[in-house]
């Protein structure tokens, strides 16, 4: 007869092996779960039950320990019983389990289903790609446990600042040869001012990751949920993903500041790539999130409205959005449409060519034919500026605050950046594009002009004179 003990961690590694045979252990807690331990020290965990209405009792595996841990065995074993009372053997549930789809296969029709009701997929898919994919992809729904989501969720954090560490220190090294090799050139030709060392990396933020983190568990939580409506019948279990603990999340709210804009726009001018300079512009002249400006086409934007219009799919909100563009926008498109245009002339039969030109900003090197992640020209950019954390999404919430600056509403604020929320939307929905497009344009010229870039417009005072004769001839 099996001992009964309660199944802990520390009670499980401190079961002794067998000098021969097997020996099983019940759970204190859980009825019908057990764990074997043989002579070489392996500990499987099993369920032994009968479904209702059956004559058979039947045994079912669940996992090795330490892979599966107490907790993730118990709930297994619950969701096991709970067939087992709806008249399911255990054999059918074997089956089931391994009959189910992987996380890869719900993603997709998880995604789909996105898509068809019209929801934005960017953020899904950037999660997916980055952060789950690669740790759950080919498991199935029923083989993840809550254990592994939960070390998952709380090592993004660390695996992002490797990462941001690792090319921030790259990136360190190449600007160091660099000036090492310009220096060199100097120490035998002296030729204009010497070069600037470059900057040591910033330190990474204790933050970093929080809230990327949380969001790919929520997307998890979400797909499970998803699966689990009845009409989808897509899995039976218990969601792995739910009743997590959550990482804190801080509000950011940095934004280019008015004395930053001068060195910034200096930098920016001193880019030597002409399309990242004016990706890094209209970012910032238009308040559009950096996928969309890079995917940006010709085919969404009117010049001669001064509009770009973005379909729901496009949107992190899946809301449709018509951006207005300012003068100084559109002044750094119609240069880029005029060379993309003489470029198209002188290709004509270059089917691949011609597909990525009808990006604003097109790309050889990247297989979607746009530009993907300036984070390179971005990182050179502040590092001349002498500008600290500043993110390229921190420059919608710049061009935001210079609206409210420059007096715009929370509500023409909210429809410029195509912000949603239920208290908001009815207002949101009433406004046109005028009072937009012209809160933009004041915003755009404040900024340009505490830039030095722009000079301010100058404003006369009127002669009352006139305004007198005009009355006595009336």
């Amino acid at each position: 007869m099996a001992e009964t003990i309660d199944f802990t961690i520390r009670a499980i590694e401190s079961l002794a092996p067998p000098a021969t045979g097997r020996v099983e252990y019940k759970d204190a807690k859980t009825p019908g779960l057990y764990l074997r331990v043989t002579p070489n020290g392996i500990k499987t965990f099993s369920f032994v039950g009968r479904a209702k209405g059956g004559s058979r009792v039947e045994r079912v595996t669940i996992g090795k320990f330490p892979t599966i841990k107490p907790d993730e065995a118990r709930t297994k074993a619950r969701s096991i019983a709970g067939r087992l009372a709806d008249g399911i053997s255990a054999a059918a549930t074997s089956r089931h389990q391994r009959g189910e789809i992987t996380l890869g296969e719900l993603f997709k029709l998880y995604r789909d289903n996105l898509a068809l009701k019209g929801k934005g997929t960017t953020a899904a898919d950037s999660l997916w790609e980055n952060y789950v994919s690669p740790a759950f992809a080919m498991r199935r729904l029923g083989e993840i446990t809550a254990t592994q989501l939960e070390r998952w969720h709380r090592g993004i954090p660390a695996l992002i600042a490797k990462r941001k560490t690792e090319e921030a220190f790259a990136r360190h090294q190449a600007a160091q040869e660099a000036y090492q090799i310009s220096m060199a050139k100097r120490a035998i030709r002296p030729r204009g001012p010497a070069p600037s060392p470059p900057n040591s990396p910033a330190p990474i933020s204790e933050h970093l990751g929080h809230r990327t983190a949380n969001m790919a568990l929520s997307l998890v939580r979400a797909m499970y949920n998803w699966a689990l409506e009845p009409r989808r019948a897509l899995f039976s279990g218990i969601n792995p993903a739910s009743k997590h603990d959550w990482f804190p999340e801080y509000d950011r709210d940095r934004f280019l500041r008015p004395d930053e804009l001068k060195p910034f726009f200096e930098a920016l001018a001193e880019t030597e790539s002409e399309s990242m300079r004016d990706f890094i512009l209209l970012a910032l002249l238009t308040g559009a999130r950096r996928s969309n400006v890079a995917a940006m086409t010709w085919k969404d934007i009117s010049l001669e409205r001064g509009e770009w219009t973005l379909s729901g799919a496009e949107t992190k909100n899946g809301k449709p959005q018509t951006i207005t563009l300012g003068p100084e926008a559109v002044a750094i498109l119609e240069s880029r449409k005029q060379a993309a245009e003489r470029a198209r002339r002188t290709i004509k039969s270059d089917k691949e060519a011609l597909r990525r030109l009808a990006f604003v900003f097109p790309s050889e090197r990247s297989a979607s034919g746009h530009i993907q992640n300036p984070r390179r020209a971005w990182e050179t950019v502040l590092q001349r500026a002498g500008i600290t954390d500043l993110r390229i999404h921190d420059l919608r919430r710049t061009l935001g605050s210079w609206q409210a600056r420059t007096g715009a509403s929370l509500a023409i604020i909210g429809k410029s950046l195509n912000h949603q929320s239920h208290q908001a939307t009815a207002i949101y929905a009433r406004l046109d594009l005028d009072p937009v497009r012209q809160s933009v344009e004041r915003a755009t010229s404040a900024m340009l002009e505490a830039a030095g870039v722009k000079q301010p417009a100058q404003v006369h005072t009127l002669d009352a004179q006139p305004t007198t004769k005009s009355r006595k001839h009336r």
